[in-house]
Parts: structure tokens; C-alpha cells; sequence
């Protein structure tokens, strides 16, 4: 089968399209999936340039997994004894380890049915940046009815997601994005809107119960003005790391806010509900570049950019 290779670290170029061995059920709780889509997250940015934390996982000196990609969308085409949730045929998306590739083979625990009006390229993009959102939200935040909610990075991957669902979650909600993006993310759901090149949100002098940082871009410190007395600040992405353990270490100490980095925890549950919310048509995924797998390098620079307009999707189906 064919996959998006990397054999060491480095810039996008390190990656190259392989012939290699199909992958084949060796847990009984597993799927084989035909992938048809995937997408690039700012995770896979991380783990091909080699940032420290993701070397003591996946080597110091090259890499041990050498196909990226979290996400994925799909045909099932085989399936474990123990499997009791899916057959042959079905139509998939969720969570996999190396998704770049033309068949996967993950649990059954991280997958759920296709939303049915979603196509596999919207699946694709749905899993690791919604549950993200949802998590972060749902979980850290505890958010509530009325609360002001901010989201810094509102139209990326993540972020678009977050004012989607914080607004189903009946929150005021705050997007924080380029001048671009204004009238997309109010058409999102937000109810005010800030242009990040033209006004710190700090310098406003209004308070928020939940800041988050769905771009990794804000520190704790200096989102602190900003927060209610029991305020909450979240940061997602760790490609901007610098600060978060000193965050973590002397956030929580001021007040009663809080300071939280947050991991997504993929599962089937979240998925399910995710799934129901797309075929309600109370949250949609956005595309806004679908490349074909030879194009992996330029999928990667667009999203080590940093400034990707909700998510970079992989067209990965065979001919």
C-alpha cells in the first residue's frame, strides 16, 4: 500500500510517498479501514520536525512510527473476532495512528458510524479537532448556560469548532481571528467578534469565564486580565510550548483561576455525540484545502503556517 513516509526529522521534505506492507488485524478489538480521507494536524507538524517531548516518545535520533495522521475516514474491510460494533461495509471515522496511509488498522473503541450527511473528506476532519473543542469545553472548562466564553484562534481547526459548539452549549461567545475570518466566524455562531491585528482583547477591560487558547499562541499571563474571578484559560496546541509548565505550576495559584493544558482523549463516545450534532446540523466541519496524498509536503507547509482557515483534509482513496 502506499503511505506518507518520514525517516527522520526535519522540515516538510523529510516526507516521501512509499510503497509498504498492508497492515493486518492482530487484536481481536481492532478494524482493517480502506481510508479515503485523513487529515493534517498541527500534531503531525510536531512529530515530523522532532519537537523534544515527541522524540522521548518516538525517538531521540529518527523516528520508530514513521507514517503520521490522527484522523480518519473510511471503509472497514475486515474485522476482529471481538468486534461487536462494526461489519464489513461500514462507513467509519475516527482516531488512528498513522492515517496517512491507504489501509489502517485501529480499535474499535476510537471509531464511530459516519455522520450521514457528511462525506469522508468532512469525517476526516472532524475527530481530533472537534474532540478537542468538545473536551476542552465540555470537561475542563465545565462550561455553562450564559457564561462568556473567548476563543483565541476562532477560525482554525480547533477554534471553528469551539464557537460551534460553545454556542451550543448556549455560551456568550467571544472569536478572536484575523480580519479575514470576522464575518465567517459570526456566521459560526459568534456574537462578537475581535480582529487579533487590530486590538489585544486584553487591553478591552472585558472579563471572560472560559479563555481558550485553541492556537497555543496566548499565554496564561497574559489572558489573566481577562478572566473572571473564577475564570478558566485552556491551551490546545502545544507547537508554541514555551510557557505552558510554567502556566501550569503558577496559574492556578492566583485566585481561583485556573490554568489547564489540555490533551485529547479519543473515544467512541464523543464521537457518537459529535456525529449526532453533524446530523443535526448544529455543527459542520470546514474545509478549506483537500490535497491528494502525493501533495504531502504542501499539506504540511500550509499547516505549519499557522494560519489554516478550519482544516487541511488528505485524499488518500485509491483509484
Amino acid at each position: 500500500m502506499r503511505a506518507a513516509i518520514y525517516r527522520s526529522y526535519g522540515p516538510p521534505e523529510v516526507l516521501n510517498i512509499e510503497d509498504v506492507e498492508q497492515p493486518t488485524i492482530k487484536d481481536d478489538d481492532r478494524v482493517l479501514i480502506r481510508v479515503y480521507n485523513a487529515s493534517v494536524n498541527p500534531y503531525d507538524v510536531l512529530f515530523r520536525k522532532g519537537y523534544l517531548p515527541t522524540r522521548i516518545e518516538n525517538g531521540l535520533t529518527k523516528p520508530k512510527n514513521h507514517t503520521l495522521g490522527i484522523d480518519v475516514a473510511g471503509t472497514i474491510e475486515a474485522v476482529g473476532k471481538n468486534v461487536d460494533r462494526f461489519k464489513v461495509g461500514d462507513q467509519v471515522f475516527g482516531s488512528c495512528i498513522g492515517s496517512h496511509a491507504e489501509y489502517v488498522c485501529p480499535r474499535q473503541n476510537v471509531l464511530s458510524f459516519m455522520p450521514k450527511n457528511a462525506t469522508f473528506e468532512e469525517a476526516a476532519a472532524i475527530p481530533c479537532a472537534a474532540q478537542t473543542a468538545l473536551q476542552a469545553l465540555r470537561d475542563v472548562a465545565q462550561i455553562k448556560q450564559g457564561q462568556r466564553v473567548l476563543i483565541y484562534g476562532a477560525s482554525g481547526g480547533i477554534g471553528h469548532f469551539a464557537v460551534q459548539l460553545a454556542r451550543y452549549f448556549e455560551a456568550e461567545v467571544t472569536a478572536v481571528c484575523s480580519t479575514s475570518n470576522l464575518q465567517w466566524v459570526k456566521d459560526l455562531g459568534a456574537h462578537y467578534m475581535i480582529d487579533y491585528t487590530k486590538e489585544n482583547f486584553a487591553d478591552n477591560g472585558k472579563k471572560y469565564d472560559v479563555i481558550l487558547d485553541a492556537v497555543g499562541k496566548r499565554t496564561f499571563f497574559s489572558c489573566l486580565p481577562s478572566l473572571t474571578e473564577t475564570g478558566v484559560y485552556i491551551t490546545e496546541n502545544a507547537i508554541y510550548p514555551k510557557y505552558h509548565p510554567i502556566q501550569l505550576m503558577i496559574g492556578s495559584l492566583i485566585g481561583h483561576k485556573k490554568a489547564k493544558v489540555h490533551l485529547t482523549k479519543p473515544n467512541d463516545k464523543d464521537l457518537d455525540f459529535l456525529r449526532g450534532l453533524v446530523e443535526e446540523e448544529k455543527v459542520k466541519a470546514f474545509i478549506e484545502k483537500c490535497y491528494p496524498l502525493d501533495q504531502i509536503v504542501a499539506a504540511h507547509r500550509h499547516v505549519e503556517s499557522g494560519h489554516t482557515k478550519g482544516k487541511i483534509v488528505l485524499d488518500i482513496k485509491m483509484e
